[in-house]
C-alpha cells in the first residue's frame, strides 16, 4: 500500500511540475500577444483581430492550472486559525476531512466540465474559429490536474513519517 501511495505523490509532483512550465509559458505568451496587440493598436492603428480571443482562452486556461498549482503547493486561501490550535489527531481528521470536500468538488468540475464542453461541442469561437468544446476541456482537465492533487493529499498521512513532498 505505501508504495502505490508514495507512486500516487511522484505522479502528483510530476504533473505539477508540468503544469507550472505551461502556467509559465502561457503566462509568457499572454503578455507578449497583449503588448503585441497594444503596440500593433496604437503605434500602427492597425488591430489584432484574434489577439483578445487568443489572451481571453490563455487567461482562462492559466486561472484554473494555476490554481492547481497553488493547491498543490497549498498556497490556497484557507481559515487556519483553529486548525493551528487543533491536537495531531484532529489535525489528520481536518486533513482528511479537506481533502475529500476538495475531491467532491474535483469531481463536480469533471463531470460537469464534460457536460459542458459537450453541450458546446457544435460551436466555434468567433474569431479563431476553434471549436468550443476544446476550450470548455480546460475545465475537466484541470479537475484531474485537482483531483491527482487531493488524491495525493489526502493519503499522504498513510505513506510513513515523511510527510513531505517527494522530489
Amino acid at each position: 500500500m505505501n508504495l502505490k501511495i508514495l507512486m500516487l505523490q511522484k505522479i502528483s509532483c510530476k504533473i505539477n511540475r508540468a503544469v507550472e512550465s505551461l502556467v509559465s509559458l502561457m503566462g509568457i505568451l499572454m503578455t507578449a500577444i497583449v503588448g503585441a496587440q497594444v503596440f500593433s493598436r496604437y503605434m500602427l492603428n492597425h488591430s489584432l483581430f484574434w489577439s483578445e480571443e487568443v489572451a481571453r482562452i490563455l487567461l482562462v486556461a492559466l486561472t484554473f492550472f494555476g490554481a492547481s498549482v497553488a493547491y498543490f503547493h497549498r498556497a490556497h486561501p484557507g481559515v487556519d486559525g483553529f486548525y493551528r490550535r487543533f491536537p495531531g489527531a484532529i489535525r489528520k481528521w481536518a486533513d482528511g476531512a479537506v481533502a475529500l470536500a476538495g475531491i467532491s468538488l474535483f469531481s463536480v468540475m469533471i463531470v460537469y466540465g464534460v457536460k459542458f464542453a459537450w453541450f458546446v461541442r457544435l460551436q466555434i469561437t468567433p474569431a479563431l474559429g476553434l471549436p468550443k468544446w476544446a476550450i470548455m476541456a480546460i475545465v475537466p482537465a484541470a479537475g484531474l490536474v485537482f483531483m491527482v492533487h487531493g488524491l495525493a493529499f489526502l493519503f499522504r498521512g498513510k505513506a510513513g513519517p515523511d510527510k513531505g513532498d517527494p522530489k
